[in-house]
């Protein structure tokens, strides 16, 4: 085993110094070769990510793991996903699941170890390693705060006078937070609150452990592994703390450690920031393998509700590839709101104000952050999608569906790999009952949906849900099937498009396939010359299965979506 770019890892991290913890990470290495089994193809049009909580669906006293696992098999949806991104399970204190007691075991409320292995026989995993902080009431706080070895070091001690003025916040909420320890009063590190209480990664012990959890989600089943907030990982007062080169040193050794290990694992970095810093984490190829489009979610909305797709289109033309092994995972929708940070620069601050305010309309929230002049500001729209992109009186269920389905139908035509949010499916509207009752306005799009229900509501073809998730189930089942949307096939833009449409143009890697994506953003018919090479010869639509007859114009009803693929 050749642990010679671990060494290198390890140096860039710590300094010299750091080289004395290579023989411990080598032997956590050595002891997991193989775990993960085989290395496969990393991906293909087939791959498409369900992003669900593990009691996201209930049915009595069944064990939720196990009614997640029925209600998935009942609607077939191994048929349409090839993962599933099983949000944090393990024992936790709050932030549904991401503020964890324990890293190593499944809350036995959810269900157990045996319960994901069974959801592993129909699907890949996806697991959180929530790596940048822990709740206070795991072990390893509790030790701490007695002044254990080696705990005493895994958290962040700040001198209260500290200047931590030019720290980034992505919340409005106090940096530091007092806990009685048994030497005294400590100001301690918590990025997101009071619970969730920050890891110091300065202390290289932190690092091997996290390193050892990563190797035994590895081991439990996941292909690929979420390293969550991970931007705010490495503290440096007088720094923002955000995005720092050891960060980044770190992607890199959990990515060489996975190489010598398990190849076949990838990781995935969320890091809801403005675009050119977001995609920094895909390094020079030597980072994660996928990283998250942040900025697709608020830009289609932005477009969807201006019926204007100027800025959109503007930032899909100017869109780089991914580096050769890498890719984007694009979605609109997940447990989390939708972050507003990767709109700067994108959209005016016109625009940027009314997009909140449309989201107020329509029932949603804004969370906000501390500015680096202490004002708040805009973080995240906490809303459901298919709420976003609903009229406040709207009474036309038929075209609410058909806008929502449009917004969808274009995201899984991109480059890259889908991730759909399970409430997604149906269309699940704002849970302002749960944000009541707890306070937290994420809660707005995390409701957990009784089995029976829900079985009711797709039963009935005319329900919102059964429209819903028939309409995207042809969509999935249909992109599967192109070789064009393979997430590495090309994609350009047509140029002069008008500001009502979207057209997106994906080439297969063997250039037998040509799909032209089209959207009408607007809420009237509207017509378009084809770009060449459509004008000139039959093509097939692809979204409703029939023959696209030869014309140098298409129409399009509002808010309708094309998959057009041009005759070879």
């Amino acid at each position: 085993m050749n642990t010679d770019r671990l060494r290198q890892r390890l140096r860039e991290i710590y300094g010299p110094s750091g080289e004395a913890w290579l023989p411990q990470v080598a032997s956590l290495a050595a002891h997991a070769a193989g775990a993960g089994g085989v290395k496969a193809p990393a991906w293909d049009e087939r791959d498409a990510v369900l992003i669900a909580y593990g009691d996201h669906v209930r049915a009595g006293g069944e064990r939720p793991l196990r009614a997640l696992r029925a209600f998935l098999a009942r609607h077939r949806f191994e048929e349409l996903f090839s993962t599933v991104h099983l949000l944090p399970f393990f024992p936790h204190s709050s932030d549904d699941g991401f503020s964890v007691i324990d890293y190593t075991s499944v809350d036995p409320a959810l269900g157990d170890w045996d319960d994901i292995r069974d959801l592993r026989q129909a699907f890949d995993l996806m697991f959180d390693l929530v790596l940048n902080h822990v709740s206070q009431h795991s072990r390893w706080f509790q030790d701490y705060l007695q002044g254990r070895e080696p705990y005493a070091r895994y958290f962040h001690e700040v001198d209260p006078a500290a200047d931590l003025s030019a720290v980034a916040r992505p919340r409005s909420l106090p940096l530091l937070t007092e806990f009685a320890t048994s030497r005294g009063p400590r100001q301690l590190w918590t990025t997101f609150s009071a619970d969730q209480v920050d890891l110091n990664f300065a202390e290289p012990q932190v690092l091997l452990e996290m390193a050892d959890v990563l190797l035994q989600y590895v081991h439990r089943g996941a292909r690929i592994i979420r390293l969550d907030a991970i931007a705010y990982l490495w503290k440096q007062i007088g720094t923002a703390c955000i995005h720092l080169p050891q960060t980044h040193a770190v992607v890199k050794f959990f990515r060489e450690l996975l190489a010598l290990a398990a190849p076949q694992t990838l990781l995935l970095t969320e890091t809801n920031v403005p675009h050119a810093e977001n995609i920094s984490y895909f390094g020079d190829g030597d980072e994660a393998q996928m990283v998250y489009q942040f900025s697709l979610p608020p830009l289609l909305l932005d477009a969807w509700l201006n019926e204007d797709a100027r800025p959109l289109m503007r930032w899909l033309a100017e869109l780089a590839p991914a580096p050769q092994g890498s890719t984007f995972f694009n979605f609109t929708a997940s447990h989390d709101g939708i972050g507003v940070r990767p709109l700067e620069g994108l959209v005016s601050a016109e625009r940027f104000r009314r997009l909140a305010d449309l989201i107020r309309e329509r029932g949603g929230l804004v969370s906000t952050r501390h500015g680096p002049d202490g004002r708040d500001l805009p973080y995240e729209l906490n809303i459901t999608y298919f709420d976003a992109l609903t009229e406040p009186a709207g009474r036309d269920t038929d075209l609410q569906v058909r806008r929502f389905l449009a917004s969808q139908a274009l995201m899984l035509a991109l480059r890259g790999i889908p991730g759909v949010y399970l409430s997604s499916l149906w269309g699940a509207g704002n849970d302002l009952a749960g944000v009541e009752q707890s306070g937290q306005a994420r809660r707005i799009n995390r409701r957990k949906f009784p089995r029976d229900e829900l079985d009711r509501a797709l039963a009935q073809p005319e329900s919102r849900e059964a429209r819903v998730l028939a309409g995207y189930r042809r969509l999935l089942a249909t992109r599967r099937r192109q070789p064009a949307f393979h997430p590495d096939a090309e994609q350009s833009v047509p140029q002069d498009v008008p500001p009502w449409l979207v057209a997106v143009l994906r080439v297969s890697r063997d250039q037998r396939q040509r799909i032209l994506t089209l959207v009408n953003v607007s809420g009237q018919r509207q017509s378009w010359r084809l770009p060449a090479g459509f004008e000139c010869c039959p093509a097939r639509e692809l979204i409703a299965g029939r023959v696209w007859p030869q014309a140098a114009c298409v129409e399009l009803d509002p808010y309708q979506p094309l998959w057009l693929e041009s005759a070879s």
